[in-house]
């Protein structure tokens, strides 16, 4: 891959990366929920989570789409679920010195496992395979992947900051509840392209 793709390449990442969407949206609650700091983990997971996915999918994942569309279909439905679940438990969270079992930030893993559930990433992932590696080499799906890795990562840290940043006007329950409240239905309206697709 030449220094212009891979320009190219970094530069859809920053942009699909840092533009609004499920991740950023989840971090941003996060930051103002439980502070950068407790937020890394989840961080992290969305962005190994998501090159490690990228990876797959060059590798011939999305094939199984292509041979039985019954699995896209079975794919959306479980989307919309589990974000319609993390939407509901944005909008009942509560401030994290109540010590409340259900007030927790997203772990590493569970990061990383919703990556295959969110409606973006999978676009951000069959873009970035269909037009950065046209001849399916591996070495070029592997520096995708790192690309990602490495873009992403910086970009949805300012998503988790920014949040953080909010805390400062998030100073009562009734304010912090209105905010998670926002956050909730912006997420839910990011599944808006899975019922128009």
């Amino acid at each position: 891959m030449n220094y212009e793709l891979v320009s190219a390449l970094a530069a859809f990442a920053l942009v699909s990366s840092i533009t609004p969407g499920p991740n950023n949206l989840m971090l941003m609650a996060s930051g103002a929920n439980f502070g950068f700091k407790r937020t890394l983990p989840h961080m992290v997971g969305i962005s190994l989570g998501f090159a490690f996915m990228v990876i797959l999918v060059g590798a011939g994942l999305v094939q199984i789409f292509d041979r039985f569309p019954i699995t896209y279909q079975l794919m959306k439905i479980v989307s919309v679920i589990y974000l319609v679940y993390l939407s509901w438990k944005i909008a009942t969270a509560s401030k994290p010195e109540n010590d409340n079992q259900s007030s927790k930030p997203m772990t590493f893993f569970a990061a990383a496992l919703f990556q295959w559930v969110n409606p973006k990433a999978w676009v951000m992932a069959l873009t970035a395979i269909s037009v950065y590696t046209p001849s399916q080499d591996m070495k070029a799906i592997l520096l995708v992947g790192f690309v990602f890795a490495v873009v992403n990562l910086p970009s949805v840290s300012t998503w988790a900051m920014l949040g953080q940043q909010m805390q400062r006007l998030l100073t009562s329950q009734k304010r912090l509840k209105f905010f998670n409240l926002a956050m909730a239905a912006l997420l839910l309206s990011s599944l808006y392209p899975v019922f128009t697709s």
